[in-house]
Formats: C-alpha cells, sequence, structure tokens
C-alpha cells in the first residue's frame, strides 16, 4: 500500500488524511503541537485507521519514507525537511492541489488577493448560491478544499478563496475563472520580496481561463494590460477609468457591464443593493458581479443575493450599538493597508482599538488615517509599545496602552461617550498569534465582550 504523510492537523489536513484514506492510500498525519483537542483528534481518526502523530516533526532519515506528503496551509513551502524531501523525489504537494485533483472536473472560480478576497468569495458564493447552483466556498473560507472533494455528490461550481501560501503548493490549480482582490505587501516574512509574492498570485491567474482585476488597486492598475492583456477589468469610478475595453463599473450609481470591445454597456442592479458600507465593498461587489456574469448569471438572481448579503464576520462587522454607538469588528485587519480601509469605511470621530502580533509593512497611510479619523486609539497586545511609538513620533497622542481587549472595550465605550464619538472599531492592524490562535478568535472575544457590556 502506498503511503502518505500529511503535515498539520488543522481542518485542512484532517480532510486530506480523510481524502486519501478513501483512495486506499495508508495515512498518517503529525503535528508538532499537542493539545486535549487533538488528542480526542487522535482518538476519532485512529478509528478510522489513521495514525496522529502528536509533538512530532516529520524525519526523512527513516527507512521507511512515504511517496506523497500534502502540506496544511498554515506550513512553510521552504521549510528544510520539504526541501530535502523534493530533493529525494517524493511528492510534495499542498491541501489545496490535493483537492484540486479530485474536483478539477468541475469549474472553480479562483479568489486571490491581499485583502477583499473573503468578502469577494462570500458574496460570489451567495450569488451562485441563490441562482440555484451547488457552489460551497472553501479554501480560506467555509470548508477545507478537500472537505469538499469529500462530499459524496461533486458540487456544480468550485469557489475557492487562494491565499499565496495555497498557490505555491498548486502546480496544476487551473480555475475556470481568476479573480484578483488587491496586490499590497504582506507576508514577505514568509515570500522575502515584493516580487516573489507578486509571481505566486500571478500564477493562479495565469493558469485561469478567465481572469477579473480590481483596477481601482494602485499596483494592479500600473501593471495593467501589460501584464494582463485579455482580463475583465473593474473600476468603482466609471467607464473613463476602466483599464482596456471589456470590463465592469459603476455610473450613476450602477454596476454596468461591458463585455467585449463591441457590446454596449448594460446596467446589471444598482450599486445601492448592497448593504456593506466602504469603497472598497464596492469595488468587491463589482468583482463578484463579473465573475457570476462570466458563469453567465442572470441580473434577477445577482440582485436577490447582493440584497440579502449580511457581510462577512470579522470583516467591518456590527456587532451592536449601545447607547448610539455603533461597535464594529474588523478583527480580519490583519495588515496595515486592510486596518487604513476599515478606518476608511466608517464614520467618525473613532474609537480604534488596535494591536497584536505586528508585521512588517509601511504603516504611513494608516497612522495619517488615524490622525484624521481617530479620537483615541487603545493599543492591545505584543505590538503596543511599538505602535505607541510610531504614533508619538508622528504627533499623535490621545492612545492609552491597555494590553487586553477585556480592558479595551470597556474603556472604549467610556471614551466613545466622553468624545462623542458614534463608533468604537477593533481594526487591529496585526496578526493575532500573540494572544488568540487566530483572528476569528480575537473577533469572537471582541463581539462576547461587546454584548456583554451592551446587556449589563
Amino acid at each position: 500500500m502506498s503511503k502518505a504523510h500529511v503535515i498539520g492537523l488543522g481542518k485542512s489536513g484532517v480532510a486530506a488524511a480523510r481524502l486519501l484514506k478513501r483512495e486506499g492510500w495508508e495515512v498518517d498525519l503529525g503535528d508538532r503541537n499537542t493539545s486535549d483537542t487533538f488528542l480526542q483528534q487522535q482518538q476519532e481518526l485512529a478509528a478510522e485507521q489513521i495514525t496522529v502523530k502528536l509533538g512530532y516533526s516529520l524525519d526523512l532519515t527513516d527507512t521507511d519514507l512515504p511517496q506523497l506528503i500534502v502540506v496544511s496551509p498554515g506550513v512553510p513551502w521552504d521549510i528544510p525537511v520539504l526541501v530535502k524531501a523534493r530533493e529525494l523525489g517524493i511528492e510534495t504537494i499542498g491541501e489545496m492541489e490535493l483537492a484540486w485533483r479530485h474536483l478539477k472536473s468541475q469549474p472553480w472560480v479562483a479568489i486571490t488577493g491581499t485583502n477583499g478576497k473573503t468578502t469577494t468569495t462570500a458574496l460570489i458564493a451567495a450569488i451562485f448560491q441563490a441562482a440555484g447552483f451547488d457552489a460551497p466556498a472553501c479554501g480560506n473560507i467555509g470548508y477545507a478544499a478537500c472537505e469538499v472533494a469529500l462530499s459524496p455528490k461533486l458540487p456544480d461550481w468550485v469557489i475557492g478563496e487562494i491565499s499565496s501560501y495555497q498557490i505555491e503548493s498548486s502546480s496544476s490549480l487551473a480555475p475556470r475563472i481568476g479573480v484578483w482582490t488587491t496586490f499590497t505587501p504582506d507576508h514577505l516574512a514568509r515570500h522575502k520580496t515584493l516580487e516573489n509574492y507578486y509571481d505566486i498570485k500571478a500564477k493562479l491567474l495565469k493558469q485561469s481561463q478567465l481572469q477579473v482585476f480590481n483596477g481601482d488597486d494602485a499596483y494592479l492598475n500600473k501593471v495593467g494590460l501589460n501584464h494582463w492583456p485579455d482580463a475583465y477589468w473593474t473600476s468603482v469610478k466609471g467607464q473613463d477609468f476602466l483599464i482596456g475595453d471589456k470590463g465592469f463599473y459603476i455610473e450613476d450609481g450602477w454596476v454596468i457591464e461591458k463585455i467585449n470591445a463591441t457590446s454596449t454597456p448594460t446596467r446589471i442592479i444598482p450599486a445601492s443593493a448592497l448593504r456593506m458600507v466602504g469603497e472598497h465593498n464596492l469595488q468587491n461587489l463589482l468583482m463578484a458581479v463579473a465573475a457570476a456574469r462570466l458563469a453567465d448569471i442572470q441580473p434577477d438572481a445577482i440582485t436577490k443575493a447582493i440584497e440579502q448579503f449580511p457581510g462577512v464576520p470579522h470583516r467591518l462587522e456590527h456587532i451592536c450599538t449601545w447607547e448610539g454607538v455603533d461597535f464594529i469588528n474588523d478583527s480580519k485587519a490583519t495588515n496595515y493597508d486592510a486596518a487604513e480601509v476599515g478606518l476608511a469605511s466608517v464614520k467618525s470621530p473613532t474609537i480604534l482599538i488596535a494591536g497584536g502580533e505586528a508585521k512588517p509593512g509601511d504603516d504611513t497611510g494608516w497612522l495619517a488615517k488615524i490622525q484624521a479619523k481617530a479620537a483615541s486609539v487603545l493599543l492591545i497586545g505584543a505590538a503596543a509599545p511599538a505602535f505607541a511609538q510610531r504614533l508619538q513620533e508622528v504627533g499623535y497622542t490621545n492612545y492609552e496602552i491597555v494590553e487586553t481587549m477585556a480592558k479595551a472595550v470597556p474603556r472604549s465605550a467610556e471614551l466613545a461617550k466622553q468624545h462623542q464619538a458614534p463608533v468604537v472599531l477593533l481594526s487591529p492592524a496585526c496578526a493575532s498569534f500573540d494572544q488568540y490562535p487566530n483572528f476569528e478568535v480575537r473577533g469572537d472575544d471582541f463581539r462576547q465582550l461587546c454584548l456583554a457590556w451592551a446587556a449589563r
């Protein structure tokens, strides 16, 4: 029996192990960590004849080597053991690639980008589902891709939110429609240079039959038709700002489609159908409409889905209103650009909660937005001292280091009253790993604290 090793006991790793087992592989699954949850999963998977090794790192000096290694999305592609595996000729792939091999008979919409991909993916899935398709969202949102591959019936479409980590480890993934939302420096600790990060993202789009780009993104706009002559471009600023002679744009309050160079521009849906705030969400709307129309979905199904779309948890999610103050959860803003967009999207003055595990990047735009819109900033997590120093350097002194979310929420309510601020915004500009397992748990903590405060 052929032997496969899966690295990482998250949702993706477990689904990959089950898919391989179903195919007749002998499977073991390793994770460096151990916890009560992992021990419970170890027992469950043992009953399915999948061996789970906890506190374990793959060792390729053994005699009994696997023929296949499958890597979960969070595992860096260039760690020594994976480099060695490839040198030894052991096939090494990501969980997304494994899923693609089982689902490539179905059409895919694959969404990538630095920011905006979760909302765009959720919108696209909502539209396809409103049109009557079985179209699960998977990858970085919803199901692990291998969970979709495990379902007894193949879906009509696969809607995948795909990170640079997943593209890197997926050599043959070739979607019907590829969407690129934004491009700014992120994950450079992993990808080293901006060019390398760009090339990884570009690989997915090059392998897509149809390509949709956000023409309002500064970097993508700059590379434009030189790199992507056949793409469909979008712009919230109107037809005059459309790159090339086909695409989707907003004019006079409508989403307009121009499907090719000679076609007449056609109104698809009113932009006001979308309830979410911020120009960036109109960009997301355009890309979602573009993907739907390229899949021949009719405007009435698109309108119905958009009108009913509630928004995405942790991305400018309205939690509650307490004494006229809106509490908004933007925990998914894990870098400066996303946090700047978060601040730009809400009413001012704002009480901002920021901090966590800092990432490399350019903070100048974010700091300028704080100066323009924030009445006060509450700093949490490991980045608090460094953020305090940066605020001090730009002459912004209305900040406090409060360290934890539990202290930040009540203090934010007090400050909102004091400054007559209509909004308390959690938009951290940081990863969460200093205090939380992920940004979702951080956002959930904020939500619970806000609801408890409002219910007092």
